[in-house]
């Protein structure tokens, strides 16, 4: 099956993840996320909703085929996905069970 969307959304695990105070953005992490054939690093605003050492082993979304960003010398090779909470602030978007690294949204 296509997916409807103009970019690839597939599931990592988060290997490891820290604050990232340096960027000019509040409250950026760190993350490091296993997709199973690979390893990609990503900068998300998710200190709002999320302590950095409890996203260590959650599954996640991320776009994978943006290209990187450098933020505060960080290369970031993927988006992970949020959605605004209560407090516009971004909450993770992840599987309701564990699913296969890898898998693409449709």
């Amino acid at each position: 099956m296509e997916s409807p969307f103009d970019m690839t959304i597939r599931v990592a695990e988060v290997e490891h993840a820290e604050p990232f105070p340096e960027a000019n953005k509040p409250e950026m992490v760190k993350l490091r996320l296993d997709f199973g054939d690979e390893t990609r690093q990503s900068a998300a605003q998710l200190g709002y909703h999320h302590e950095a050492a409890d996203l260590e082993g959650q599954q996640v979304l991320a776009a994978t085929d943006l290209g990187s960003v450098r933020i505060a010398g960080f290369k970031s090779e993927a988006l992970t996905v949020g959605v605004p909470g209560d407090d516009g602030n971004p909450v993770l978007v992840t599987p309701e069970e564990s699913v296969p690294l890898g898998g693409e949204l449709y």
